[in-house]
């Protein structure tokens, strides 16, 4: 259990009470010559809010104004720092388990990984965020230095302009504290991981936080061990009573081999007997994937009076990856493939598949932001105001040299490790400018009080994009010029201070996908895309420290698919139609009881194609949108062990579409996770100990039946693991 200590001598209010005392005694002073000394005296407080937060940077900084998240119309989760502390996750798939609006996007093992909300997949390039700043999604991001990860469930259009329609993440850096302490942890296939956490107020007006974590990483996957380093710095600086600077930046290093998903056996039946453990198209040669990451923001507040701030924020992120892999790909090559009958882009329907020399080094993205918001309250008559406006600039760049992609030899999924095959002899190019993005955009936001109970939020952003796009040497192909004004707006009913409902509108835009290589259209990139969606919600404190939300959605945009045609290929990509996603949210999160703390969540979704010319591609699920999906964490502390707490869990999806005709699915699962959490002490230091183990059942599922590149692949979920870990305060 968290406890703070107040020193009373430090907080204003004891400031004041030892002046009146003062001011008291030197009154009586004549009459009471005597005086005593008081031993220092201090408080301790617990915190019960453990896995429940009243606030997000997206409610105080970002699209709806200086608000909690009870008055917030949209469906915000937050992770906070003591579940990530109590799960232990290392990767994106891993975060993703605490919300059933969540799934996995491809996301393999040893590689950077994308996630999917309420069945979008999220944008690498603009659907990540480090404190409201743009992150270059291509990266592993580390949480060490994370206070908690804020996810908005829906459209993000006035909060960042083009952006997939699925959501936005935002991951919330810690601020300094003075705090040391230190973790040490390993996992039941003989990992080791070492963090610190070391904080401190140098000054009254200014304090600094440094988080470093080393990962020695033992896969479950044969041959893909890797490593991880990681280091963060954090500052803030209270330049005057109305001004104040924060400044964050870290750096990653990691390098690991990755990992190829499975694909449908001729492209309709899922694999027999799979392996969780096994590395498709393994070559002793095949380097590791190495990321190294920066990022960077500042954030400058000034407050301008008792109603209006300002403030300014910057933000840099940069990944450069070096990506290698003996990549097991389609049955081009494959005599089981070679009448045609059988599509090439799929395994083979014996289990063989093709290998391919890939190295793709040097590739470089980059994503910089910067902003500027005036934000105030003001009445008008009986109505209050609060307003924010500002601008924002936001540039993406990617440079990347020609690569290799050879085949080399053909494996089948039944090997332990395929042959010995030799490697290409060709090198990569020189690097190229690939792309130039633009986003300029202005935004505005006003909240009206219509009396105690009803609030209305209107406001929008105008964005303006050009982007250009460059061919292996540096040749335009693309540039893409529009404007476009994306509305947002809301009503709010609050009958009492514990209850809110709403209703919302809001418009969103995205890119268009790069067509297949293997359709008519192969590498062109269609239009952007115009998304829409409504949303009823319900929110419900039940206490200070539980609150539960509902919300109704729908969302639609344009249907993006490779469509049977009579072309040499067989297929155009196209956007024809609507994809709509149709769900319902529950969620509830905080404390229980005294002893019992929890996150709940559970997601139901129509998500269907209509109006696409391809009859069997509509009437079912799209691909990778399971129609359910719950999750349940638990921690309870046992009555007659005050330090000692079971942690539990459960995830359920229910059974997920591989094919677009809705004809192949693989089956629902079933997954349970356990723990225990010792608090002690030793010579005066606070020692947590923490043992999670999950998947306890070593139940075989299928995670993710996801697409990069318009290809379709399978993800197995990861066998039984442990981790242990031990943190010492100091």
């Amino acid at each position: 259990m968290a406890k703070t200590r107040i020193f009373l001598a430090r907080t204003p209010l004891i400031l004041a009470l030892m002046s009146v005392m003062a001011l008291a005694h030197a009154s009586d002073t004549a009459s009471a010559p005597q005086t005593t000394s008081l031993a220092p005296v201090h408080v301790e407080g617990e915190s019960l809010d453990g896995y429940h937060a009243d606030t997000s940077q997206m409610d105080t900084f970002g699209s709806f104004g200086n608000a909690p998240l009870q008055d917030t119309p949209a469906a915000i989760t937050v992770i906070t720092r003591d579940q990530i502390d109590d799960r232990q996750p290392r990767t994106l798939s891993e975060l993703a388990r605490s919300d059933a609006a969540l799934g996995d996007s491809y996301a393999p093992v040893g590689y950077y990984q994308d996630i999917a909300i309420r069945g979008y997949a999220l944008d690498l390039a603009t659907g990540y965020r480090l404190n409201e700043m743009s992150l270059v999604g291509e990266q592993p991001i580390a949480l060490e230095d994370k206070q908690r990860v804020e996810i908005l469930k829906g459209l993000g259009g006035l909060e960042a302009g083009v952006v997939a329609p699925g959501g936005l993440v935002n991951y919330v850096s810690k601020r300094p504290a003075n705090v040391r302490s230190a973790t040490v942890g390993t996992d039941s296939h003989g990992s080791r991981y070492v963090a610190v956490d070391v904080g401190a107020w140098l000054s009254p007006t200014f304090g600094v936080r440094v988080n470093a974590a080393h990962d020695g990483i033992h896969s479950y996957v044969d041959h893909a061990d890797g490593r991880r380093n990681f280091l963060s710095l954090a500052a803030d600086w209270k330049i005057s009573p109305n001004a104040t600077l924060q400044l964050d930046s870290n750096y990653q290093a990691s390098s690991q081999r990755s990992v190829s998903g499975y694909q449908l056996l001729g492209g309709t039946v899922i694999p027999a007997h799979p392996s969780r453990t096994r590395m498709l198209g393994f070559e002793p040669w095949q380097q590791p994937v190495g990321i190294d990451a920066s990022n960077s923001t500042a954030r400058f507040d000034y407050r301008l009076g008792d109603h209006w701030s300002a403030q300014l924020s910057a933000g840099h992120s940069r990944a450069v990856i070096d990506d290698n892999v003996a990549f097991a790909y389609g049955c081009f090559y494959s005599p089981d493939c070679a009448s045609g009958a059988t599509p090439g882009n799929f395994f083979a329907p014996n289990g063989d598949y093709d290998i391919y020399d890939y190295r793709s080094p040097g590739e470089a993205r980059a994503n910089d932001e910067a902003r500027a918001v005036l934000k105030g309250s003001f009445d008008t008559g009986a109505l209050g105001h609060e307003v924010s406006v500002g601008t924002s600039a936001f540039r993406r760049t990617i440079d990347r040299r020609p690569y290799v992609y050879d085949y080399v030899g053909t494996g089948n999924i039944d090997q332990v490790d395929p042959p010995y095959f030799a490697p290409s002899p060709n090198q990569p190019g020189l690097s190229v400018r690939r792309l130039t993005s633009w986003q300029h955009s202005v935004f505005a936001l006003d909240r009206v009080h219509l009396g105690e109970q009803w609030q209305v939020l209107a406001g929008g952003r105008f964005v303006r994009l050009h982007e250009r796009s460059y061919d292996d040497v540096g040749t335009p192909e693309r540039d893409t010029r529009l404007s476009k004004a994306l509305p947002q707006a809301a009503v709010l009913w609050q009958p009492n201070a514990r209850l809110t409902a709403y209703a919302s509108y809001s418009e969103s835009l995205s890119l268009g996908n790069e067509a297949p290589y293997w359709t008519s259209n192969g590498g062109t990139t269609l239009a952007p895309l115009l998304s829409r969606q409504t949303e009823l919600g319900v929110k419900y404190a039940a206490s200070d420290a539980l609150s539960m939300q509902a919300a109704l959605y729908r969302i639609r945009q344009p249907y993006q698919f490779a469509k049977p045609d009579q072309t040499a290929e067989g297929f155009t990509f196209v956007q024809l139609g609507d994809e709509r996603h149709t769900g319902l949210e529950l969620n509830a999160a905080g404390r229980v009881t005294d002893n019992l703390r929890l996150t709940a969540s559970v997601n139901l979704i129509q998500a269907r194609a209509q109006g696409t010319g391809t009859p069997s591609y509509e009437g079912h699920q799209v691909l990778n949108v399971p129609r359910l999906r719950s999750a349940v964490y638990l921690d309870y502390r046992l009555p007659f062990a005050p330090g000692l707490s079971l942690l539990g869990g459960w995830r359920y999806a229910s059974s997920n579409v591989a094919t677009p005709d809705g004809m192949t699915r693989v089956p629902a699962y079933h997954v349970f996770d356990a723990g225990v959490r010792y608090v002690s002490s030793w010579n005066h230091h606070a020692l947590t100990w923490r043992l999670n183990v999950d998947n306890v059942f070593n139940h075989f599922y299928w995670r993710d039946t996801g697409s990069s590149g318009g290809d379709s692949y399978l993800f197995p979920g990861a066998p039984r693991l442990a981790r242990l870990s031990l943190t010492v305060a100091f």
